[in-house]
């Protein structure tokens, strides 16, 4: 197996390149034996989507996809400034 900054910059390299997930926010760390995707996107399809690729592309390692999903509507309320 490569090691830990070549894998780390392989599976950056897929998020980026990749046609169907082209994300440059994943934040990708090796924390012993487990790769951590972290960062935030703007839809549950599309965490699960770059979960998938990456468990997909990198079976034999132990994924956890900590990546968060931001708001990309409009606030439902007005917000109050005193």
């Amino acid at each position: 197996m490569t090691n830990d900054t070549d894998l780390e910059a392989e599976i950056q390299r897929l998020l980026t390149e990749h046609d169907r997930i082209a994300e440059q926010g994943i934040t990708v760390q090796r924390r012993d034996h487990l790769i951590v995707l972290g960062g935030e996107v703007e839809s549950s399809q599309r965490r699960d989507e770059i979960c998938k690729q990456i468990t997909t592309h990198f079976p034999e390692l132990e994924i956890t996809c900590d990546i968060g999903i931001t708001r990309a509507q409009a606030p439902s309320e007005v917000e109050e400034i005193s």
